[in-house]
């Protein structure tokens, strides 16, 4: 009987570390994917870093406000608005004749004061500094500005910080990254004929304009200022460029633990072990995250919904032909395992 009952419970722990072995999820490129994007959004959204790019955007929001103002008195001052009036008066009678005027969004501010320098002979000249101000759309601010939203849509609002200096690297993928970025924005060729859809880049051009006597030439008009006004408007100029320096900052902050760990998680074979790494680290790590991301490849590409999208009628976005080459991987994985 006690032979029996000992072989009984020898079987039974067997049975259990068999179960416990069956239990653990064995990792794969793409199941190391999404606990990688867990961690990164964690390093973000922790990160001081993040937080002062948050920072950089509220400071420039409130100093953009302040400048439509500013430049709005120092246009005026020197080009009153009965001189514009007068102007656009003579161009409805003669024509272009009458004068130019030109609704701007970009202003060259001067300061009235010079500083002494010395010219290719060495003799001292005076020099006026200035300022280039714009309302405009700048492809490398707004992608900063919007980094967030443009990251929360799926794309890589990264792309070119990423590639830092070295041009030599641009590859498939970074030109891919930027025409999707750019298609988003709003540059380059466009697909809306209805003109329903607003772009940032439509939105930020139209922000804001003044109008000006002379042409379209920005850099034709110099605007004196006095210099408290004109060192203001460099502060405004450098609040613009520390949204992009922000988003540089946390894009390093960030890729530099992403090295380690995608390292890190190369060497795992278990979920389990990634698990401890992220308690250790306080990141919410569950498995659901990956039956979430798996019911969801099942349930868009059931046999129905697969045979849907591979009629001649349904075109496959992007994003479903990534989501179809990502579960057949994922299955090949699988059953090598």
């Amino acid at each position: 009987m006690t032979i029996l009952l000992s072989s009984a419970k020898t079987i039974f722990m067997k049975g259990n570390i068999n179960m416990e072995k069956q239990k653990r999820i064995t990792l794969n490129a793409d199941k190391r994917k999404v606990i990688a994007d867990v961690f990164q959004d964690h390093f973000e959204s922790n990160s001081k870093y993040h937080q002062q790019h948050t920072d950089a955007i509220k400071t420039y929001n409130e100093m953009r406000e302040q400048a439509k103002v500013k430049i709005n008195d120092l246009v005026r001052f020197h080009q009153p608005q009965e001189d514009v009036d007068t102007i656009r008066a003579m161009n409805n009678k003669y024509g272009d004749s009458g004068g130019q005027l030109y609704h701007d969004n970009c202003f060259h501010v001067q300061n009235q004061t010079p500083r002494m320098d010395t010219d290719y002979n060495d003799n001292p000249i005076e020099k006026f500094d200035d300022v280039h101000i714009k309302f405009d759309s700048e492809k490398e601010f707004l992608i900063s500005y919007y980094r967030d939203e443009i990251k929360s849509k799926g794309l890589d609002a990264d792309y070119n910080v990423r590639l830092g200096d070295n041009y030599e690297k641009r590859n498939p993928t970074y030109y891919n990254a930027e025409s999707s970025v750019d298609k988003y924005l709003g540059y380059g060729s466009r697909n809306d004929v209805s003109k329903q859809h607003s772009f940032y880049k439509d939105v930020w051009d139209n922000d804001f304009k003044l109008w000006v006597i002379g042409t379209s030439y920005c850099h034709s008009r110099m605007f004196k200022a006095d210099e408290q006004s004109y060192n203001w408007f460099k502060s405004f100029e450098v609040a613009k460029e520390n949204v992009i320096m922000a988003h540089k900052n946390l894009f390093d902050h960030v890729d530099k633990k992403m090295q380690k760990l995608k390292l890190g998680l190369k060497s795992y074979r278990y979920f389990d072990q990634a698990k401890e790494l992220a308690d250790k680290l306080g990141v919410v790590l569950n498995e659901s995250i990956l039956d979430a991301h798996s019911s969801m490849a099942l349930s868009i590409y059931s046999p129905t919904n697969l045979a849907d999208l591979l009629t001649d009628e349904v075109e496959q976005t992007r994003e479903e032909k990534i989501a179809i080459a990502k579960q057949l991987l994922q299955e090949q994985q699988i059953n090598l395992n």
